[in-house]
């Protein structure tokens, strides 16, 4: 009796214990989600439901993110950004060329794909390049500085980072005047990349020969959605019919790709809208931050950024002021900065630990570095421009 009370009660520990490492690992993955989650419900204790709770969404920002997230899984299914990324760093034949193929490849994705997708599609390369060729060594510096075009490729297009696309439409921006907005602070991160990637030695370099097929119906169709979700973005069509047809098409080509969707990103936007629809509900808040912005909402939203991350901080700050260009401005650079002030950071340190053996304190020290020095430089910049 005595020995079958000690195995249910080790059964018991074991269950337990299993619950907790699972649970552990989901908090690891999805930090920003979980924060965003107990952030919501926190306010939902100041400010209990009721009916005004519907107008704190955007549902226009939801469906578009939702429709480029599912058409760049459908293309990343059939390896087409592999296969464009292949081709561009097999021209080049030392390591310098080829880590500012690699960066290049991000910066440019993320204008096209959003920044946490470029990520999650060239980070791999990078780490396959850099670890074929015995090149391991660079491996920090690759994944920073693509990190850091991620973030900052991203904010010359209205969907290349998600603050962007909520602020695009929660302001009704003139396509023409955002990006007007965004070229100078853009151009000069261009620049910095470019001359930070310069000081790394030109070693001999060679990638080995890997032949992918493009399946090219599909490939045909997949790009035709993704001009559908950017004409979406534009304000071209309405994006209900984006909801409807890209949906119908992946479910018959590529359910996986419905599948893979970063639902916990759509999901993390919906709590932070309701985090900061009722933050802006509270009456100290309303004061506090409308003093803030009034005075200068470059700085705010730059300094807001490397606390509760860009994306929370754009919906929070867009609720106490009408100055967008500043704003814009300022949580797009805002994004390079701490760890946590961006997701696609986050994601980058996830992707590093877990396909490296390298130090993270190091890499830490190493990645504050960069996007510190990025951060003061684009900060000083704009302060006079904005």
């Amino acid at each position: 009796m005595h020995s079958a009370t000690k195995k249910h009660e080790s059964h018991r520990h074991h269950i337990f214990s299993s619950v907790c490492q699972h649970a552990l690992g989901f908090v690891k993955k999805n930090a920003v989600l979980c924060i965003a989650t107990v952030a919501a419900i926190v306010t939902c204790c100041i400010v209990p439901p009721d009916s005004k709770y519907l107008a704190y969404f955007d549902w226009k920002t939801l469906t578009c993110l939702f429709c480029v997230l599912a058409v760049v899984c459908a293309l990343r299914n059939i390896r087409f950004f592999t296969f464009l990324a292949r081709k561009i760093v097999s021209v080049f034949k030392n390591t310098r060329a080829s880590i500012l193929a690699l960066v290049y490849i991000t910066f440019l994705g993320s204008m096209l794909i959003a920044n946490d997708m470029a990520l999650l599609t060239f980070l791999p390369l990078g780490y396959f390049v850099l670890s074929s060729t015995g090149k391991q060594k660079y491996m920090a510096f690759t994944f920073i500085m693509q990190n850091v075009a991620a973030n900052l490729g991203g904010m010359l297009t209205p969907f290349g980072n998600p603050q962007n696309l909520y602020l695009y439409t929660k302001f009704n921006i003139p396509t023409g005047a955002f990006v007007a907005t965004m070229l100078p602070p853009f151009c000069i991160s261009v620049a910095l990349i470019t001359l930070c990637c310069m000081f790394v030695k030109k070693e001999p370099l060679a990638l080995e020969e890997e032949k992918i097929v493009l399946p090219k119906v599909k490939t045909v169709i997949y790009l035709l959605l993704f001009a559908l979700s950017i004409i979406i973005v534009f304000r071209v069509i309405p994006f209900w019919i984006g909801l409807i047809v890209i949906p119908i098409f992946l479910l018959f080509m590529d359910r996986n790709a419905l599948q893979k969707v970063d639902y916990g990103l759509l999901l993390t936007f919906v709590m932070f809208f309701i985090f900061s629809g009722n933050m802006a509900r509270i009456p100290a808040v309303q004061s506090l931050f409308g003093s803030l912005m009034a005075k200068n909402p470059l700085l705010v939203s730059v300094l807001s950024c490397q606390i509760i991350s860009n994306v929370p901080s754009a919906i929070l700050l867009s609720q106490f002021t009408t100055n967008w260009r500043a704003l814009l401005v300022g949580v797009n650079i805002g994004g390079v900065g701490t760890l946590i002030s961006s997701l696609a950071s986050l994601i980058t340190f996830r992707e590093y630990t877990s396909k490296t053996n390298g130090s993270a304190g190091k890499y830490i020290l190493l990645f504050s570095a960069f996007n510190f020095a990025f951060l003061g430089v684009l900060t000083v910049v704009e302060y006079f421009l904005v």
